[in-house]
């Protein structure tokens, strides 16, 4: 099969290659996917599953992407829920080779159900980014309604997910980002914006929650807006620094088939906007992987037509 493969780590995304590598094997509870188009983030070949298998194994060819959405080829030993020719979308998982791929293989549990009309491309920017805001807002954080929240970066993938299901959660929406951000935001439904680069942090006022995507100086100087009793929830670096009276919580997102068909079902009903910024053929994932290229929205790679 053709596969998005890497070799070299020095070489970083300058490593990643159009490659033909041997078709997936299906473990026990494992499906095998033909793919039809994958997500992924891009500090991934920085991370060392990348690298290293969960013994800490040299792994390489490792294909990149832990987003997919397509249809089931092969079941596994023992593998039940789900059937040959069903359209399913979920994560991959972090330590086995990746979406980027005509064919991957997958647990079955960290796969959900794909209704006929969501399409793939938007199936497949939905996993990462869906989970991650629900799992930040209302597993760790235990956002309400009439509380407020402060999303970082809320313009971007996590981010305006989490600023659509504040908002519906009944919360108060304050999101952060740069200038061209505004409307954005604004439009996803957030009640108030404030520019990184110009308004002051601190004009936020007290929050309830603050949902940080961005880390370093931001993250550390969002503790002191948490007020007594809230909770500072961060997926970019262990904080440093903690609210006086609250909680601050670091974590990497798991998979969910409940909340994944949950999440699809909002995105088919139009009550989740899944901001898309390009679609690219698998030949071009490399490219997309470029340092310094900045394209708003996520990008999908198109591994096959539906």
């Amino acid at each position: 099969m053709k596969a998005i493969a890497v070799r070299d780590r020095d070489a970083a995304a300058g490593g990643l290659t159009l490659t033909d590598l041997p078709y997936p094997h299906a473990a026990e509870n494992d499906v095998i996917l033909r793919v039809h188009a994958a997500g992924f983030t891009r500090g991934e070949l920085d991370w060392p599953a990348t690298w290293t298998d969960r013994a800490g194994r040299d792994r390489t060819p490792s294909v990149p992407g832990h987003e997919v959405s397509g249809v089931v080829a092969e079941l596994g030993y023992g593998t039940t829920g789900l059937t040959v020719g069903q359209r399913v979308f979920g994560l991959t998982d972090w330590t086995r080779n990746g979406s980027l791929a005509e064919y991957v293989a997958v647990e079955a549990r960290n796969l959900a159900p794909l209704p006929a009309d969501v399409e793939h491309t938007s199936a497949a920017a939905l996993p990462i980014s869906g989970l991650t805001a629900w799992q930040g807002l209302f597993d760790h954080a235990r956002l309400t309604t009439g509380q407020t929240v402060l999303i970082h970066g809320a313009a971007g993938g996590v981010g305006s997910i989490a600023v659509q299901l504040a908002h519906e959660a009944g919360a108060r929406v304050i999101g952060t980002g740069r200038s061209a951000a505004r409307e954005t935001v604004l439009t996803l439904g957030a009640h108030a914006f404030l520019d990184l680069e110009s308004d002051r942090l601190e004009d936020a006022g007290q929050v309830d929650v603050v949902f940080d995507v961005i880390g370093g100086d931001i993250l550390d100087r969002s503790a002191a807006l948490v007020r007594d009793g809230g909770t500072l929830v961060t997926i970019a670096q262990p904080p440093s620094v903690r609210p006086e009276n609250g909680r601050a919580i670091f974590f990497v997102v798991e998979p969910d088939r409940t909340r994944l068909t949950d999440l699809a079902q909002r995105l088919r009903d139009g009550r989740l906007d899944v901001r898309i910024g390009e679609v690219r053929p698998l030949a071009e994932a490399a490219d997309v992987f470029a340092p310094g290229r900045h394209v708003p929205g996520r990008s999908v790679i198109r591994v096959a037509e539906e």
